[in-house]
C-alpha cells in the first residue's frame, strides 16, 4: 500500500541533488552529441530532470505517483525547456518509449528496490538496454543489500533525515521467502505518517545486478560507493552502478 501524498512536502529535502551528483552528470553527457537525451525513471519531484534541462539537455521523466507526477510537472516553468513528464510505471517504459533513443537512463534515490521479484528486475534490465543508443549509459543509485540481508528477517535501512523529517525504511522477509518494504515519515513535531506498508521488493545485490547487466547485453559495468566515484568496496551502505550498452 502507497500513501505517497504523506512525502511530498519533504520529497525534495530528503532526496537532495548534491553537487557529485551533478559533477557525475555533467563528465558521462560529455561521451554524446547534442542534444543528449536522457531518461529518468520514478523521477520523484522532477529537482534534477529540471535541472538538466536547464542545462540544454533533452530530459524524460515517469513516474508512476500521481502526487509526485504533479510536482514535478508544476517545475516546468518555460516551454524553451526541453523536458516532458509523463505517468507511467518502470514495466510500461519498452511499450511506450523509443527503442535506442536515449543515450542516458538512471534510477535513482533506492527505486529499484520497488521491483517486486527477479523476473521483474531482469526484464526492467532488458527494457532498459533495448532504450539505449549503443554506447548508452544506465545508472542506478541502490541500497547495499549484500550486507543489509544481515539480520533478516528485518533489516534497518540507512535512514533519510532532513530538518523537518526522517524517513525510515525497513526491509522484511516472510515464511515464504519474500521480500517487503515498510516506510515511515517522521515530521518535525513528532508525527509518523505511513509512506509503504508491505510492498514487495527484490533486494538486488551488487553481484546479482552484475548477472542481469551481463544477461540483458550490457558490455560493463563500474560500481562506485558515491556519485563522486569512491571505489565500490562492498562494506558501504549504498553504491552508484554505471552500466554502458
Amino acid at each position: 500500500m502507497y500513501s505517497i501524498q504523506n512525502i511530498v512536502e519533504y520529497y525534495d529535502e530528503l532526496f537532495p541533488v548534491t553537487t557529485a551528483q551533478k559533477k557525475f552528470y555533467d563528465e558521462l553527457v560529455k561521451n554524446y552529441a547534442d542534444p543528449v537525451k536522457i531518461l529518468c525513471i520514478q523521477c520523484g519531484t522532477g529537482v534534477f530532470e529540471s535541472i538538466l534541462a536547464r542545462e540544454g539537455f533533452d530530459v524524460t521523466g515517469i513516474e508512476f505517483h500521481a502526487d509526485l507526477l504533479h510536482a514535478a510537472s508544476m517545475r516546468k516553468r518555460s516551454q524553451l525547456m526541453s523536458i516532458r513528464f509523463f505517468q507511467m510505471g518502470y514495466q510500461d517504459i519498452a511499450r511506450f518509449l523509443g527503442k535506442s533513443f536515449y543515450n542516458i537512463i538512471s534510477i535513482l534515490d533506492d527505486q529499484i528496490m520497488l521491483i517486486p521479484d527477479e523476473e521483474l528486475m531482469l526484464q526492467f534490465f532488458r527494457d532498459v538496454r533495448g532504450l539505449l543508443t549503443e554506447g548508452g549509459s544506465f545508472i542506478i543509485s541502490m541500497p547495499n543489500f549484500e550486507i543489509m540481508k544481515q539480520g533478516i528477517p528485518m533489516q534497518q535501512l540507512p535512514t533519510r533525515a532532513s530538518m523537518r523529517a526522517s524517513l525510515f525504511t525497513e526491509l522484511w522477509k516472510n515464511d515464504n521467502g519474500h521480500f517487503y518494504i515498510k516506510q515511515n515519515l517522521e515530521t518535525g513535531n513528532g508525527s509518523l505518517l505511513p509512506i509503504l506498508e508491505d510492498e514487495r521488493s527484490y533486494p538486488l545485490t551488487s553481484s546479482q545486478l552484475k548477472e542481469f547487466a551481463e544477461t540483458a547485453g550490457f558490455k560493463n559495468v563500474d560500481l562506485f560507493a558515491g556519485f563522486d566515484k569512491t571505489p565500490f568496496t562492498g562494506q558501504e551502505d549504498g553504491l552508484i552502478a554505471l552500466l554502458k550498452a
